[in-house]
């Protein structure tokens, strides 16, 4: 495989993420297959902090998404991780974890005090997420709903996305 470049995207990649986070969750039975449409959404409501994308030989193969997300505290400087997206001919092998890092350093230097996001336990525990039960996402089974502090501190608050994960077109 060909070197890999992370590096924000730019407006010229915004037709190929789209295809990309399509493809990643085609064939995902957990998927509302929307995914590319609340990229698309964030963007437009300008909640798309951070945009990051997977280039080998200037094709887009995968795509991170970060956004901010509220707590019933009012605290901020938390922040939504996802969708994450790798064309499906390029996974397994760790185009998702440079994109995971790659997104969770910068998010740190930013000062970001944590990141919450909604998957597979057994793949996001290798980044430091975990489940929290004090830190709730209503109507998801709570072993799905991750975070990682960055400060050691995890509040007692439920945590709302932004409305453009409401997408649907």
């Amino acid at each position: 495989m060909n070197k890999v470049i992370i590096r924000p995207e730019k407006a010229q990649d915004i037709d190929a993420i789209s295809e990309v986070i399509r493809l990643a969750f085609l064939d995902v039975e957990y998927s509302s297959h929307t995914e590319q449409f609340i990229v698309n959404e964030l963007r437009r409501n300008h909640t798309l902090t951070l945009s990051l994308v997977a280039e080998i030989d200037q094709n887009i193969v995968g795509h991170v998404a970060i956004s901010p997300v509220e707590l019933s505290t009012h605290e901020s400087g938390w922040y939504g991780l996802g969708p994450i997206a790798v064309l499906p001919t390029m996974q397994k092998q760790g185009i998702g974890s440079q994109l995971m890092n790659s997104a969770l350093e910068l998010l740190k230097k930013q000062g970001a005090k944590g990141c919450v996001l909604l998957g597979d336990p057994l793949y996001y525990q290798r980044f430091g997420f975990k489940p929290y039960p004090n830190l709730i996402l209503e109507d998801v089974p709570p072993q799905y709903f991750q975070a990682l502090s960055f400060n050691d501190a995890i509040p007692k608050a439920t945590v709302k996305y932004d409305t453009a994960f409401n997408a649907t077109e």
